[in-house]
């Protein structure tokens, strides 16, 4: 997910979360001489693919196959995603073509020409603050909670799926140093891209952390993509917090065991 929506979010959970993302996510420029791999890197396991052509799922059984509110224990899942958060693939733009896979990825959209596409948005549950916390601790506490952008996409084009994951190591490692996009007209600055440790249950995975910039601060932003037959779900995640601190957060990872489990 982009810059754009970070803020449009943190909009919907209250005005004054709005003046503090404004203050973190107002602006970001390109940053190609920052270091990367912060935190340490692990490459995602990949098992073998079968050895015949896996069959693509239609839009119907696509839809079937994406997630509902009755799939999750916890979050509120969104059916129809609203147009603030479904940005066109065509409106993401990269400085470098090499890093667009990654770009399309945070921006919550699909690499390559699946056949078919479905999404859904997930918000976790509100944390409550501390009792007698101190407001900007407690707004900070409201604020801490992931929203993903689940993105099903199936490829009919006999190895589409394996090319996606393909192209988005290949992006991991060339542009691991930063590099910048633009969704729907408003840059983003990505300082570093650290490849780090998949889930597993999948066909095959892949999990990245991207440090974006927000002005004084760097925000971690995550994202994991999984493969099951010629099916990919891609599920960036984003932290409201996070984006105001620039601390650490984690990914819900029981979003992608509850999507697996309908891709069998």
């Amino acid at each position: 997910m982009s810059s754009p929506v970070v803020r449009r979010t943190a909009l919907a959970a209250s005005t004054a979360a709005l003046v503090l993302l404004a203050t973190a996510c107002g602006g970001s420029s390109d940053s190609k001489d920052a270091k990367a791999g912060d935190g340490g890197t692990t490459q995602a396991d990949k098992t073998a693919s079968a050895a015949a052509p896996a069959k693509a799922l239609g839009a119907a059984e696509l839809e079937k196959a994406a997630l509902t509110q009755a799939d999750v224990k916890s979050g509120k899942v969104t059916t129809k995603v609203p147009a603030r958060d479904d940005v066109a693939h065509d409106k993401v733009k990269t400085a470098d073509a090499a890093c667009t896979p990654l770009a399309l990825l945070q921006a919550g959209s699909w690499v390559g020409t699946p056949a078919a596409t479905v999404k859904r948005s997930w918000l976790a549950d509100a944390k409550k603050p501390a009792a007698g916390a101190d407001p900007k601790v407690a707004l900070l506490a409201g604020l801490d909670r992931e929203k993903v952008i689940v993105t099903l996409a199936s490829y009919d084009d006999g190895g589409g799926a394996e090319q996606a994951l393909k192209d988005l190591r290949t992006a991991a490692d060339k542009c691991a140093g930063g590099y910048s996009y633009t969704a729907d007209g408003t840059k983003t600055g990505i300082a570093s891209v650290a490849v780090t440790q998949a889930p597993e249950g999948a066909d095959e995975a892949f999990a990245v952390t991207q440090t974006m910039n927000a002005d004084d601060v760097k925000a971690p932003v995550k994202a994991v993509v999984v493969r099951k037959g010629a099916t990919v779900a891609y599920l960036p995640a984003i932290n409201l917090a996070a984006a105001v601190s620039g601390k650490d957060f984690d990914f819900p990872t029981a979003l992608v065991d509850a999507q697996l489990a309908k891709l069998k």
